[in-house]
């Protein structure tokens, strides 16, 4: 060989070794994309936030630390359930922490305090559980995705108890904005009479007060949303008063797997709606189901935990059809097409950027070992949009 042609060849080896440093170099030095994750590990909504923290650390564990693909920092914190702790954080994830994307909040008035600053930052804010009605109307954001939209839930319930031929129900949920949208979203479908409407306070565990109001009523069935701690006390003193005979119906999250694990038989038949259920028949929830139990000893997933897994994947999907997230326009068109397989079927947002998805009844069963839990028996609202979503004007 020439020394002219060796020289050539030599040359076109370092170009291309230095190009494939290059890449290795931007690659490595490439900052990675900041997921803000605010947790309720402590105050009202603890249990709730721990599932949702459960269905976070499995989808991270699942998509192996990455996001589209790319390097990914998730940074999880705990705001203690309070609205302005929770407004403290996502304040320094913004403007010390440079976040890309956020999620995380259990409660709705968390949810309405820290969405301003994120919307002013033009940060994605993918709700992995409130779904406030302000945010589906008037108050409307292209960086807020919700999972569900608050009320509608409760129209489900309130279908469901038509169904049921309740002509008379007492109603009954905490004192803050997600207790009036969801016995709102209630009172909007259900076609008899609501002869008490009982707000509770936040936290509260003791019910004696309210359960002789709804004895006094004497109401064909109750509807209650009572999440968490909340449900599992009132459920237990509702019970145990005697009042067995008067049928409970709620929305998914009063009647999940946590508050059947903590009261047992006696919520057997008790009947609840809701956008998921772990025995739905898709085959991303399949391997949901089935990951979620393996790695968390056996237990059934809650709703939340179901939520927060499928927020975690549909902003994979979304960095990744967007290329990036330096694109914010890109960034949100992604998001507003999901190309993820959600854990709930196929789906499509709306142009409030609420869901429009199937609603189902469960009731609470025994299943083949005898664990009691939620077994899927029908679908009561199809491809419904919430109430709210001409009011928006994005």
């Amino acid at each position: 060989m020439k020394r002219g042609a060796l020289s050539k060849m030599w040359v076109k080896a370092i170009g291309v070794g230095a190009f494939a440093l290059t890449a290795s170099v931007q690659a490595w030095a490439q900052d990675p994309v900041k997921v803000g994750i605010a947790l309720d590990l402590s105050g009202p909504f603890s249990v709730l936030g721990a599932e949702s923290r459960d269905g976070f650390d499995l989808a991270i564990e699942m998509l192996d630390g990455e996001l589209g693909g790319l390097p990914v920092e998730f940074l999880q914190n705990d705001f203690a359930g309070s609205p302005e702790q929770a407004t403290q954080l996502v304040n320094r994830y913004i403007q010390r922490e440079g976040i890309d994307l956020f999620t995380g909040p259990i409660g709705s008035n968390a949810a309405l305090a820290v969405a301003p600053a994120l919307f002013k930052a033009q940060i994605p804010y993918l709700s992995s559980n409130p779904g406030p009605s302000q945010f589906a109307g008037k108050r409307c954001s292209p960086f807020f995705f919700g999972h569900y939209q608050n009320d509608t839930y409760d129209e489900a319930a309130g279908h469901l108890a038509n169904e049921q031929g309740y002509e008379k129900m007492v109603i009954v949920a905490p004192n803050y904005p997600a207790g009036r949208d969801h016995l709102n979203g209630f009172k909007r479908l259900y076609e008899g009479e609501v002869i008490d409407e009982i707000y509770t306070q936040m936290g509260q565990i003791d019910y004696a007060t309210e359960i002789a109001q709804i004895r006094s009523a004497k109401p064909d069935a109750v509807f209650f949303f009572l999440p968490g701690a909340m449900g599992i006390n009132f459920i237990k003193q509702y019970v145990s008063s005697g009042l067995q005979e008067t049928p409970l119906v709620a929305p998914g999250f009063s009647a999940d797997q946590d508050v059947i694990s903590a009261v047992g038989e006696s919520m057997e038949g008790l009947l609840s709606t809701t956008h998921w259920a772990h025995d739905l028949p898709i085959e991303a929830n399949e391997r949901f189901v089935e990951a979620f139990r393996e790695k968390y000893d056996g237990r059934y997933p809650t709703v939340y935990a179901a939520m927060a897994y499928d927020v975690l994947m549909a902003m994979d999907a979304a960095v990744r059809d967007a290329g990036g997230v330096q694109d914010k326009q890109a960034l949100i068109e992604a998001l507003e097409n999901p190309s993820f397989e959600s854990v709930r079927g196929e789906f499509e947002y709306g142009p409030n950027h609420y869901p429009i998805q199937n609603y189902y009844v469960r009731e609470v069963q025994a299943d083949e070992d005898g664990v009691y839990t939620n077994k899927l028996i029908g679908t009561v609202l199809e491809n419904h949009q919430d109430a709210y979503v001409d009011e928006c004007r994005m």
